[in-house]
């Protein structure tokens, strides 16, 4: 049985978003759930667009969400000489030839079989024949250089997507494999590295359907079997529309600076376009133990950020409150916060995490532990009331001696509600509005508890 090898090949010419990122996810799955080896190749050779601030990008993007490659990253620009030996080989036998066709007779090819209500295509001018004569050289061209595709028969692949696809030869016409200038195109560069980097199975973007046919004829003319095709249906946005910059997408870093978690986003990714049963909450090792190209959707998948939130808002719940300490820590610092005692930071985390959808959120519940809070002038006017105030006084000298602990500071609280003939409520809310700045908390006692003592009683001076 081969080795699974599978490749994420993204383009550095902008940001990576989700949709991109998907089709890293899909191939490194594949290759984690065979013990396979999953590479990254940059590619790179559209050098106008290319930036390794965008390189810097998917590999951070990569780093956050745990899609860490076994091989790589390649980079397409380092491996010019590989092409062009592949190209003079193919030029020696006869597999590829050069085209002497300028831009402008071309264009012209194009007017004249459109006027004709043909599909604009290369005639085959140059292209060698048995018995033909081609045209005499023309001075001061430089040549491209065309792949020659077979002529007649279909290229057939059974696409672990779409299903068997079959194209007819006559179909395609004869690729430009390398520039005048010498540099080789896309597709051709795209079918050496595959084979120079054992791939054994392509899953990418379904944009790539119509290259898949000139490939697997460039795989056969030298002479090697093409991989196994998987093409995934496009990312749509909350529009309908294909997710890309232009239409509004965001960066993939920019989901961790909002307070996403990694296994959070592999989760809510890997369901916009495949899926076991009915699983909608899974980790990353339920879904590498159940990953399989078979369940894959054929189906765009419609990215929705109210689910993305309640995927994330399940995946804090369930994520060791130990683990969260760093992520809050760093969402507080953006609050200008420092918070120092971990075991403490994670108490914090436990108590309020169910309340939360993001990292962002529960920092910023947690935030009243580490600065002044500010009770708005309606929550004062409601629940602060003269009424009120006697028994706030008494119970902030109840718990100016108590002993600092939960089951204390419910007593004393207990306590203050008898004294005083009130309902919990009439007493809880007030000391929330106070110490927390807000109507709304997990129980009171609990919150308290995780504050200091003395920053209690402050709070209480009314």
């Amino acid at each position: 049985m081969t080795q699974v090898r599978t490749r994420f090949a993204p383009s550095p010419t902008g940001f990576i978003h989700l949709g991109n990122i998907r089709s890293a996810l899909y191939p490194w799955a594949f290759a984690r759930a065979n013990q396979g080896v999953f590479i990254l190749r940059i590619e790179d050779t559209d050098l106008e667009r290319s930036s390794q601030a965008a390189v810097d990008v998917i590999l951070e993007s990569m780093k956050w969400l745990g899609l860490d490659p076994d091989e790589g990253p390649y980079f397409q620009m380092q491996r010019m000489d590989r092409y062009k030996a592949v190209i003079a080989q193919m030029l020696e036998q006869g597999l590829a030839y050069r085209c002497y066709m300028t831009p402008a007779e071309l264009d012209a090819l194009r007017e004249r079989q459109m006027a004709a209500k043909q599909k604009p295509r290369y005639d085959g001018t140059w292209r060698p024949e048995p018995g033909k004569t081609l045209p005499p050289v023309p001075e001061g061209v430089q040549p491209v250089i065309r792949f020659k595709n077979p002529i007649g028969g279909a290229v057939v692949w059974d696409d672990k997507v779409k299903g068997r696809i079959s194209i007819s030869n006559d179909e395609l016409d004869d690729l430009v494999i390398a520039r005048p200038d010498g540099t080789p195109t896309y597709n051709f560069c795209v079918v050496v590295d595959d084979i120079d980097m054992g791939i054994t199975h392509v899953i990418r973007g379904d944009d790539h359907v119509n290259n898949t046919p000139r490939q697997i004829n460039i795989f056969r003319a030298l002479g090697k079997e093409p991989p196994v095709y998987a093409h995934l249906p496009t990312v749509l946005n909350e529009r309908g529309e294909k997710m890309s910059k232009r239409n509004g997408a965001k960066p993939v870093t920019q989901y961790r600076d909002e307070g996403y978690l990694p296994d959070a986003m592999i989760n809510y990714l890997a369901r916009l376009g495949w899926s076991h049963g009915d699983d909608e909450i899974f980790t990353r090792e339920q879904f590498l133990q159940w990953f399989d190209l078979d369940h894959l959707g054929k189906s765009a998948g419609q990215f929705d950020e109210a689910k993305l939130r309640w995927v994330n808002a399940q995946h804090l719940k369930m994520t060791e409150d130990a683990k969260l300490v760093p992520l809050v820590r760093q969402q507080l610092a953006r609050l200008g916060l420092s918070a120092n005692d971990d075991a403490k930071l994670a108490r914090m985390c436990g108590l309020f995490k169910d309340r939360c959808s993001t990292t962002v959120e529960l920092a910023q519940w947690l935030a009243m532990y580490f600065a002044p809070v500010q009770p708005s002038a309606e929550d004062m006017a409601a629940h602060v009331t003269e009424a009120v105030k006697p028994a706030l006084q008494s119970l902030r000298e109840k718990l100016a001696t108590v002993t600092w602990e939960k089951a204390a500071l419910q007593q004393a609280i207990k306590d203050t509600i008898a004294a005083h003939g009130l309902k919990m409520p009439q007493l809880a809310i007030p000391v929330r509005v106070l110490v927390c700045g807000r109507a709304q908390t997990p129980s009171i006692d609990a919150v308290l508890e995780l504050f200091d003592r003395s920053t209690v009683l402050d709070r209480l001076q009314v």
